[in-house]
């Protein structure tokens, strides 16, 4: 029996917002991957074994519904450079990829930067689509939380 080769899709998705808060304020809570779930839809919420911002290094679980599947992810901090720049890679049996934050001091506020890059065999053709539409609501959701508090 012959296999059926399904090609792999390579993802970007680069959203930017101009968030009214300190940058470590920005850095601090964006880094606590158990906060994730407060303003990101995709997230059902994150293991990370501790408390406050991740080093370098660290390792840690979420659960995230993908589409109306529940998928775990593992993840591994691959940069933390408080307060600028914060990477993370990930693996499932989904999606592979990578979730790096940039920040930058703008005014009295932050520039926020997400890239969210990810490969997958799915071939679900509405699944860009609607990673970048879920990706844009967890933006306005970020901002909307930290301009708030």
């Amino acid at each position: 029996m012959n296999a059926v080769e399904h090609p792999l899709r390579v993802e970007r998705i680069s959203q930017e917002r101009y968030i009214q808060a300190p940058i470590e304020a920005v850095y601090d809570y964006v880094t606590q991957p158990d906060r994730w779930h407060e303003w990101h839809p995709t997230s059902l919420g994150a293991d990370t074994g501790t408390s406050g911002s991740l080093p370098a290094g660290q390792r840690f679980t979420e659960t995230i519904d993908l589409l109306g599947v529940r998928v775990p992810m593992s993840y591994r901090v691959q940069i933390a450079v408080p307060p600028r720049e914060f990477k993370t890679v990930f693996t499932s049996l989904a999606v592979d990829g990578s979730i790096h934050y940039l920040l930058q001091p703008q005014g009295s506020g932050t520039l926020f930067t997400r890239v969210l890059s990810y490969e997958t065999e799915l071939q679900l053709r509405t699944l860009q689509t609607r990673m970048v539409e879920l990706s844009e609501q967890a933006m306005d959701q970020l901002k909307q939380r930290l301009e708030s508090s």
